[in-house]
């Protein structure tokens, strides 16, 4: 077989799909099913309007947090750590006991180290020139 390398910046969504359901094939023959599910909590205001959350995947019996955010607002209230205690809370419920994210240097490593994350990896000087630090954690429940 042979094949040509194409780089294509606007790719449909079906040919996306087939790399993501190629790699996804791949995986369960080695590994087995990944039970992915989402997770997603919102903090709301009166208004119904959302004013942070958090958003992450459950797979292969881990995890992950793509994103949690609170706005300026509501920082240091308590927030982030309700939202972080509860996204733990379901993931105990669903029999999960590792998490895992990511955060830059002026995000919040402090707050997760509190939370008892530990940092298992960095990529330093992202983004390049600025001379922030992208930390990788990670919590076993």
């Amino acid at each position: 077989m042979k094949a040509r390398l194409v780089i294509e910046e606007n790719a449909s969504p079906e040919d996306v799909k087939a790399v993501s359901e190629g790699l996804g094939e791949y995986n369960r023959a080695i590994v087995g099913p990944e039970n992915y599910a989402p997770l997603r909590i919102f903090l709301r205001d009166e208004q119904n309007r959302i004013v942070g959350g958090i958003l992450g995947v459950f797979f292969w019996g881990w995890l992950a947090i793509e994103y949690l955010w609170v706005s300026e607002a509501l920082r240091g209230q308590g927030y982030g750590t309700l939202l972080l205690e509860t996204a733990e809370t379901e993931a105990r419920k669903r029999g999960v006991k590792n998490i895992n994210l990511d955060t830059m240097s002026f995000q919040a490593p402090d707050f997760y180290l509190k939370m008892g994350y530990r940092i298992f990896g960095q990529l330093d000087g992202i983004p390049e020139g600025q001379g922030h630090i992208r930390y990788f954690l990670t919590k076993k429940l």
